[in-house]
């Protein structure tokens, strides 16, 4: 079994800043990688921030590592990470929220199976004739839409360089359980998940970050099943549109609270 692209998008969630989101894929691999916004100015890596950095170097390694079984690739690709941000720093974290981190999600196709490895909020939709299954788990940002609402409203007009928002996201980040993709391998593979699906030519997968998935766990516009039609019917632009139309109409973050109003928006389809 092989992976065919249909279609893939990213788009960054304003045109005057540049998109933390990676894709890509191979004949067996596929992945979508989500940067976490930088919570502070380049420096520690360059002038490239720290979002860019950890997704395109991440990208990289899932594109060039030898095909093996997904745990092996995601702890070469970790090993890997922390070596090259060892070597390639500039200096030491200024505080603990400068330490790049990213959510991401990886497809592997097998003789008959499908592997998928994960961290954080990059869901992965498996769909097939019958129906449809989350590989990663349903989407849902219950958690960080009351963290939002809880900073007052419209605490995303500004993104997060509010002051306030800012000082409250750099606390979540230095949290010990915010674990995702970062450059410390020990603590990174902690944050990993694993599933193991039968799957079928013809079946159909769907990678998203979560600027994406938010037409289901932020704005409800659509259920799994309802992503799949208008996915077969409007194909993935048409989507990204939507989201945007969405977020422009509550521009002042009140009736969705969130911490920006347009966030970076992946997917990626495939057939097996």
């Amino acid at each position: 079994m092989h992976f065919e692209i249909l279609q893939s998008i990213s788009a960054n969630g304003t045109r005057h800043k540049a998109n933390d989101d990676r894709v890509g894929a191979t004949h067996t691999r596929a992945w979508v990688i989500d940067g976490a916004t930088d919570m502070g100015p380049p420096g520690l890596l360059g002038a490239q921030g720290g979002a860019a950095w950890l997704a395109t170097t991440a990208s990289t390694l899932f594109a060039s590592l030898p095909e093996t079984d997904i745990r092996t690739t995601c702890h070469a690709a970790l090993s890997q990470i922390e070596a090259r941000f060892e070597a390639q720093k500039t200096r030491e974290l200024a505080a603990a929220w400068e330490l790049p981190k990213a959510a991401f999600a990886l497809a592997q196709l097998n003789d008959t199976t499908l592997s998928v490895a994960w961290a954080s909020d990059c869901p992965v939709l498996l769909i097939t004739k019958t129906g449809t299954q989350w590989c990663t788990g349903a989407p849902d940002t219950r958690v960080e839409s009351a963290e939002a609402r809880a900073l007052g409203a419209g605490a995303g007009t500004d993104g997060i360089f509010a002051e306030h928002v800012l000082a409250d996201r750099r606390a979540q980040r230095e949290k010990s359980d915010f674990t995702t993709l970062n450059p410390n391998a020990s603590a990174a593979q902690q944050a990993l998940h694993y599933a193991e699906l039968q799957v079928v030519p013809g079946d159909e997968l769907l990678l998203m970050t979560d600027g994406f998935s938010s037409l289901i766990s932020d704005y409800q516009r659509y259920t799994a099943q309802s992503l799949a039609q208008a996915l077969r019917e409007k194909g993935l632009p048409s989507l990204v549109e939507e989201i945007r139309i969405i977020e422009q109409k509550d521009a002042t973050c009140q009736r969705f609270p969130r911490f920006k109003i347009s966030d970076d928006a992946t997917a990626l389809w495939l057939r097996i």
